[in-house]
């Protein structure tokens, strides 16, 4: 008699946080992903319902942990912000991510790319754009009736979503905020925000010493 091993119920399934690979294969690539990444967060820095990451594992159907893929960097319209191990999409009220991206290093294959495009399309995704850093290469997807197709005419194209221009120029893809600014490297933006942070500072400076000269002319400035 054969004894039947039961499988493991939905609650027992193991959803794995990594896969033991390097985020990037080099430090273009990982340039390119940490600057969209970080340009899409500040985008939507104001808005609580907009979840914005790179390198996370998507698990789009419950206890099926085979049926993953970890996009470059993906957007969800509609869910909260916050640390998350994976994106588990059936605990995320079945919203999956509605603009993905995925930038090309040499080991990325026809085959695996392929691949990405078929779940991508199954499993719901809007926007779908890859870039080849190297070639110049820029290609995206939009959703239609019929699934995911082809965007003919990248140049200028703006993203229905997240209503960014993407301009592909002569040696590299340059991409805009919607009110028309470069996105900016990662020094870029940490360089603004010391610059905020200094001159919030010297306002506050000021207004300290303008405080302490009415106080000495017998007057409480208001607070």
């Amino acid at each position: 008699m054969v004894s039947q091993v039961p499988s493991p119920t939905q609650s027992e399934v193991i959803y794995p946080d990594s896969d033991g690979q390097p985020v990037a294969n080099n430090t273009i690539q990982f340039r390119w992903i940490v600057e969209i990444q970080q340009n899409l967060d500040w985008l939507f820095a104001h808005d609580p319902n907009v979840f914005v990451a790179g390198d996370l594992f998507w698990y789009p159907v419950e206890g099926k942990n085979a049926i993953v893929n970890a996009p470059d960097v993906l957007v969800v319209i509609g869910r909260p912000k916050g640390d998350r191990l994976s994106y588990m999409q059936w605990k995320e009220a079945g919203i999956p991510p509605q603009v993905v991206f995925e930038i090309l290093s040499p080991s990325n294959s026809k085959i695996e790319m392929e691949k990405k495009l078929l779940f991508y399309d199954r499993y719901g995704v809007e926007e779908y754009y890859i870039y080849d850093p190297e070639k110049n290469y820029l290609q995206g997807w939009l959703r239609s009736e019929e699934g995911l197709d082809v965007i003919p005419q990248m140049a200028d194209f703006v993203s229905p979503r997240l209503k960014i221009r993407f301009v592909l120029g002569e040696e590299t893809l340059q991409l805009y905020h919607p009110d028309g600014t470069a996105f900016l490297t990662y020094g870029e933006i940490a360089q603004r925000a010391e610059q905020e942070r200094q001159r919030a500072e010297q306002e506050h400076q000021r207004a300290e010493r303008l405080a302490a000269q009415l106080r000495a002319m017998g007057v409480e400035p208001e607070v």
